[in-house]
């Protein structure tokens, strides 16, 4: 989420010697303040995918270099797929003992350590996105998640539903200051709110997993995504 703020209030400052005073100039009538949102859909152009190794082994050292060595082979996969490598990114190491409680003695039971890797990867060619996903599972990969779809550049977008929430918020205004007895309005301040995108939903990692033995690639439809502008807009009312 993003946020501007534009102030259109004039000020004017007087300075003196031994002091300044700030003189802030007023609306002389009343002031209406509107909140309008638009949301502007578009065909997202990449799209985010995660792949993760999870490893087991009696200690924290081979269970790390059995996390290592499964990691390097999907991210050599992805290298292979044409995937750039500054599109990849490791997002998280995690290293931890294992146990089982065991009924009997009603204590902990030490099992082992086990250990996991993630990266995440940017997908500029959404119709690879299914393909993508089937050959990390091949490649090692033991949980996947995504995808999460949305714009390189939104400000086309963000523009077009900026442009739509103003024009709302004065018209609005224009109605209430038309049934207060006044002809038109003046635009005091605007405040700018920016949601980039909609959170989209994406399947579970067991249905990627079951579907990577599939002859044809694991389904992916992209759908729309959505650029939502909230602006709160102040308009004086005048004659």
């Amino acid at each position: 989420m993003i946020r501007y703020a534009i102030p259109l209030l004039a000020t004017a400052t007087l300075a003196a010697p031994s002091q300044a005073a700030e003189i802030q100039i007023q609306a002389q009538g009343p002031v209406v303040e509107i909140d309008a949102s638009e949301t502007v859909d578009a065909a997202p152009d990449i799209v985010d995918v995660s792949a993760g190794v999870t490893t087991d082994a009696p200690t924290a050292v081979e269970a790390m270099r059995l996390n290592a060595e499964r990691m390097d082979a999907v991210i050599e996969r992805i290298k292979a797929l044409g995937i750039d490598a500054d599109d990849i990114q490791t997002t998280g190491i995690n290293l931890g003992a294992q146990y089982d409680y065991d009924q009997a003695t009603r204590r902990q039971v030490f099992r082992g350590y086990q250990a996991s890797n993630r990266v995440a990867v940017t997908l500029r060619e959404i119709p690879r996105a299914g393909e993508v996903l089937d050959a990390l599972v091949r490649a090692g990969a033991t949980d996947i998640g995504g995808p999460t779809f949305s714009l390189d550049d939104d400000n086309a977008a963000r523009a077009q539903a900026r442009r739509a929430a103003f024009d709302k918020a004065r018209e609005q205004a224009l109605e209430y200051a038309r049934w207060s007895g006044y002809s038109d309005v003046r635009l005091l301040e605007v405040n700018e709110t920016v949601v980039p995108g909609r959170p989209m939903a994406y399947a579970e990692s067991g249905a990627r997993l079951q579907a990577a033995d599939a002859k044809a690639p694991t389904p992916i439809e992209p759908g729309l995504v959505g650029t939502m502008v909230t602006l709160t807009v102040k308009f004086e009312m005048t004659r």
